[in-house]
């Protein structure tokens, strides 16, 4: 792995950080080098950050519990997920809607928080996040439902996503047989979708060009920084590497190791090469 600098991001100026999580802040349940500096580091600045995964596995309380098993103090008000994402837009386009939802915990609380019901007969929405119970049957009722009217939302459009030691189906490839079985493209509303990430800047009281966006994904945390105008990150920790990089059309401002060479950057320490 390397470190390369399209430029140079002077991070004592930027006033907020919005981070992934997988791959960037841990594996599995692994924290990553550089993180308790990272974090200790936006601390000390007085940064604002928010941890924004398109993940919708888990609350943002569990999340902050699995931080703190792994030694790292973070408060439940800087995450921010692709579930609670999808049910703040859902809520605005049909508030008091009923859907049909395969996910996990953290896709379910927001849902009901939102104020929206479960329903498998007739939902006004068939919503699909990252679930460990997918199967043949559940992903038949999905189908029949789209096709008898029901609209499809995924909570992010990732295919895959980092475990500790594999590369677990995400989202977009749970999604994916159902709109091939229907000829129905679903809505993504976790990242890129630029609603997430106005949502998120808005959470930090910070405009785009005071903040930046540090993630292990191209297609999702470099992109979805990209177009909403802040600076961008791309850390070798995750899924990408200097390999699947010049498969991109499009460049983050700096590729660094890991968050721990923010710190040292901003620290005018330099990063290793």
């Amino acid at each position: 792995m390397r470190k390369t600098a399209v430029y140079s991001i002077d991070f004592q100026k930027k006033k907020g950080f919005i981070c992934d999580m997988d791959g960037v802040i841990y594996h599995g349940n692994r924290v990553l080098p550089g993180v308790q500096e990272f974090i200790q580091w936006l601390h000390e600045e007085g940064k604002s950050y928010l941890f924004l995964t398109n993940n919708s596995g888990s609350t943002p309380r569990e999340l902050q519990q699995k931080l703190a098993r792994m030694g790292l103090d973070v408060s439940e008000e800087h995450f921010y997920t692709s579930a609670l994402a999808t049910a703040a837009f859902l809520k605005s386009q049909t508030p008091g809607c009923s859907v049909y939802a395969l996910g996990e915990a953290g896709l379910l609380n927001a849902l009901y928080d939102a104020g929206i019901t479960m329903n498998d007969v007739n939902p006004d929405y068939v919503v699909v996040g990252e679930s460990k119970s997918y199967s043949l049957d559940t992903l038949t009722r999905a189908i029949n439902l789209v096709l008898g009217g029901a609209k499809l939302i995924g909570t992010n459009s990732d295919v895959s996503g980092p475990a500790e030691n594999s590369t677990v189906p995400a989202c977009g490839a749970l999604v994916a047989p159902i709109e091939m079985a229907t000829g129905t493209k679903a809505y993504f509303c976790g990242k890129p979708n630029p609603l997430m990430m106005r949502t998120g800047l808005r959470m930090l009281k910070c405009h785009s060009e005071d903040a930046v966006m540090v993630g292990d994904r191209m297609d999702t945390d470099v992109i979805s920084g990209l177009e909403s105008g802040m600076s961008t990150v791309l850390v070798l920790s995750g899924i990408s590497t200097p390999e699947t990089l010049k498969t991109w059309s499009y460049r983050p401002s700096m590729i660094l190791n890991g968050v721990g060479d923010i710190v040292r950057a901003a620290r005018g320490e330099g990063t290793e090469g």
